[in-house]
């Protein structure tokens, strides 16, 4: 006898039950033990109340191996929709650890895969939270397709649509790439492990013992490897810094960032700024006092935050308008660039380039860090990805010169000739080729050795040359620098700059990629 409408209905809201219930009642307790969100937990604290509508509920695995027809995946251990996020369209997806370790197989692949090309289709971020075992071991090599077709689509949608990973949980093997292929990752202090090979594969391999908070927990790969972007107190902590992020992001490489009526006045002077540069010039001071005193009401979103800490690169808004900004800082090996910054500011550059975000890039370098490491690493190829990447860049970009800027350097920094449309110098700005210490050694070598007093003739000769070149005025004289300004009243330039670069268009040479230094 055929069902009525009302037994349909009652039998859809018991699938949805059944399903809702995830892993069962003991995997969850165990899951929320160790201080984490299910995946549902997770998604609802994402979207808007009530905007979140899942896709794919009912999607079961098609593995027979290993008696795996009796086993039953509710949602096949991943959940996958769309929603909204501050009023805003995202699509999603949360891997399930309490249902089966969140493995991914077949159909676990396919619903992910889907809601991504849902997301590329209509030109809105999507974010995965990764919390998973790995690939189903049970399915062998259509797992590993699976973690392929995930791939592909995280290549196919880069710089087209804004890709946020979170990882939840443990991510080991082929899981880690796929973050890895995405913008912006986001782990949690003490429960977000990444790793290739876990410790027991190590051990076994190489005899090395380490833990799993030492080989791939979240501060290892905020500090060290620079994997990651941003290390969180929680799992609500992270999901609060992603709908942060997304604050700054079009929704898609066609929209401008969204722009927010702003709270502080455009021609807000700031005094403190004239006082700032110490008399010392080899004294340290905090670039990130630069930026506050710059931006909208002091307030700035910094990934990286623990990585290459010698440059700063953050999302801030100048006049309710978001901007992407890099910065030497002064307090960290003088504020040289090397292996690490120039690809840290690299990758930060071309984000914001791909997604229509003006760039601010605030000057204060010496020059390239020293020594056989830096240079047996590779900083020729490092530090030209720099010059590759603000060259390559068509979004408006805007340069500001607090105090050194010398040599390879100060054209990696987005000087006038990488395309700075706008160029600002502080009076204690020095632009030069070198410290005024090494060019006098090197300009005046016979002078100073042929004096009767070497050492008194070398201070007379670097105050000489300082006085030539240790200030704005010789690169503002031939226009490379727009003005020299009084550092109070940066902020009134930058807003009256990036108005006018609001309509800048930049057009380039037809091409399929450049080859770029990897």
């Amino acid at each position: 006898m055929a069902l009525t409408t009302e037994e349909k209905i009652k039998k859809l809201k018991e699938l949805e039950q059944e399903v809702m219930k995830m892993g069962g009642e003991a995997a969850i307790k165990k899951h929320k033990e160790k201080g984490k969100l299910t995946a549902r937990e997770r998604l609802d604290l994402l979207f808007d109340n009530g905007t979140f509508q899942e896709v794919d509920m009912f999607v079961k695995h098609r593995c027979t191996n290993f008696g795996m027809e009796k086993v039953n995946i509710p949602a096949d251990g991943v959940v996958t929709g769309f929603g909204l996020v501050n009023g805003r369209p995202v699509c999603a997806f949360s891997q399930d650890f309490t249902a089966r370790a969140g493995s991914l197989g077949e159909m676990h692949a396919k619903k992910i895969c889907k809601v991504m090309d849902l997301a590329l289709k209509v030109g809105v971020p999507v974010i995965g939270f990764n919390d998973s075992g790995g690939a189903r071991i049970q399915e062998g090599v259509d797992a590993l397709s699976g973690y392929g077709q995930i791939f592909f689509r995280n290549a196919n949608a880069s710089g087209v649509i804004p890709q946020i990973s979170a990882i939840m949980g443990t991510t080991a093997g082929g899981a880690v790439y796929s973050p890895a292929m995405t913008d912006f990752i986001f782990m949690v202090k003490k429960t977000s492990f990444m790793f290739i090979t876990g410790p027991q594969v190590i051990k076994s391999v190489t005899g090395e013992e380490v833990s799993f908070e030492d080989l791939g927990g979240a501060m290892v790969h905020n500090e060290k490897s620079g994997v990651a972007h941003f290390a969180c107190e929680s799992d609500e902590d992270a999901i609060l810094k992603i709908k942060k992020l997304l604050s700054y992001l079009p929704l898609n490489n066609m929209e401008d960032p969204p722009y927010e009526p702003p709270t502080d006045a455009p021609n807000r002077e700031a005094p403190e700024l004239d006082k700032i540069i110490p008399d010392n010039p080899n004294q340290p001071y905090d670039m990130k006092e630069v930026i506050r005193a710059i931006v909208d009401n002091g307030e700035f979103f910094e990934p990286h935050e623990y990585y290459a800490q010698n440059i700063v690169v953050c999302f801030a808004r100048l006049n309710g308008h978001p901007i992407g900004i890099i910065a030497n800082q002064p307090k960290v090996f003088a504020g040289c660039l090397d292996i690490n910054a120039s690809d840290k500011a690299t990758r930060f550059i071309r984000f914001c380039d791909a997604f229509n975000i003006p760039l601010l890039t605030i000057a204060d370098v010496p020059g390239y860090l020293p020594g056989t490491d830096q240079e047996w690493g590779g900083i020729i190829r490092h530090g030209a990805k720099l010059l590759w990447c603000y060259s390559e860049a068509t979004v408006p970009k805007m340069l500001l010169i607090t105090r050194k800027s010398y040599g390879g350097a100060y054209l990696a920094m987005c000087s006038r000739d990488l395309g700075a449309d706008v160029v600002y110098a502080w009076p204690t700005a020095e632009i030069a080729v070198m410290g005024a210490s090494g060019a006098a050694n090197i300009i005046y070598r016979k002078e100073i050795k042929a004096a009767e007093n070497p050492e008194e003739k070398r201070k007379e000769k670097i105050a000489e040359y300082e006085e030539l070149f240790a200030n704005p005025y010789r690169a503002a004289e031939r226009g490379y620098i727009d003005a020299v300004i009084q550092p109070r009243v940066t902020r009134p330039k930058l807003v009256a700059a990036l108005e006018l670069l609001k309509t800048k268009r930049d057009v380039r040479a037809p091409k399929k990629h450049g080859n770029i230094p990897m």
